[in-house]
């Protein structure tokens, strides 16, 4: 047999994330969670020394479809993506799933499927389907009843107890935070293990959030958003226990690629623009150059 220590990340049976994730949250810490939106983007934020990684909905449709977040890329797609993704990183990931993507069966196949597919952590909203970017307008909230409902069917099909479902809540824009909060009260109840208030509009709103619900919390940092955009620290003298930024890696992809590019069609050239890149062997390294090829090179020559 082959010493399978020195495995590929994605060749790795990686057991255990959910149980780290739980050690995170409970930790004294405020646990940090850059977005990332495919393997790439996931290895970077992995390779940078973060503790774990937030699958964006956002930002899996404008990669995977170069569509806005409004809920038009099917189950089958995203469940199949975010497999992949799971398979590049070895640190536990919080993943998006819109609202469940149908009724109570669907919600207990996507849960099922997420936890299979090593997410370590499911994200279900109370928006009613079309989803809406969670600091747009226009978002259709569904009933208490029903997000009850879909955060119920999530913690019944687990297998694993140690895998997380999170709630959140897009009632304050429409409803206020006091609804919110009430809201998050009852889907914590209902056994959600992370309460996310989405878009509060005030350091005062945020504090509110954090004394009055007793579960893990998470913060949203929105570059520009509707929330107070604040430092991490702040954040976790709040009382918040998570904190995600969902959409800073692609805005920084996007900016970066679209300067290197504007610069070649400019000057016909890349050269001057290399300390915006990687070296072409450590594009490599990023994916484990070495450990594929060495293990490949147990079964025979090339």
């Amino acid at each position: 047999m082959v010493d399978k220590k020195n495995l590929p990340v994605g060749l790795k049976n990686k057991k255990g994330r959910n149980t780290e994730l739980r050690k995170l949250l409970q930790s004294d810490g405020i646990l940090v969670a850059p977005g990332a939106f495919d393997c790439i983007s996931g290895r970077i934020v992995q390779n940078s020394g973060f503790d774990a990684l937030y699958l964006t909905g956002a930002g899996i449709s404008m990669s995977l479809m170069g569509a806005p977040d409004l809920g038009m890329l099917s189950y089958g797609e995203i469940i199949s993506h975010i497999r992949r993704i799971a398979d590049a990183v070895e640190i536990p990931i919080i993943a998006d799933a819109d609202t469940g993507y149908g009724g109570p069966l669907n919600v207990v196949r996507t849960a099922r499927d997420y936890e299979k597919a090593g997410i370590s952590c499911i994200q279900i909203e109370d928006q009613q389907w079309p989803k809406r970017c969670g600091h747009m307008m226009n978002r259709v909230i569904a009933s208490v009843d029903e997000m009850c409902g879909r955060i119920k069917a999530a913690v019944d099909i687990r297998d694993d107890p140690d895998f997380v479902v999170m709630a959140r809540t897009d009632s304050r824009t429409e409803f206020g935070i006091n609804e919110a909060i009430d809201r998050m009260n009852a889907y914590v109840e209902a056994g959600a293990d992370v309460a996310f208030v989405e878009s509060p509009e005030s350091i005062d709103e945020m504090r509110m959030v954090n004394e009055q619900i007793s579960a893990p919390t998470l913060a949203n940092m929105v570059e520009g958003g509707r929330t107070p955009f604040i430092k991490t620290t702040e954040l976790q003298e709040l009382g918040y226990d998570l904190a995600i930024y969902p959409g800073s890696m692609g805005r920084v992809l996007g900016k970066s690629g679209t300067r290197v590019l504007e610069h070649l069609k400019k000057e016909g050239t890349t050269e001057g623009m290399t300390d915006w890149m990687f070296e072409q062997p450590d594009l490599f390294a990023l994916f484990d150059y070495k450990d594929w090829t060495d293990y490949e090179a147990n079964f025979g020559e090339r």
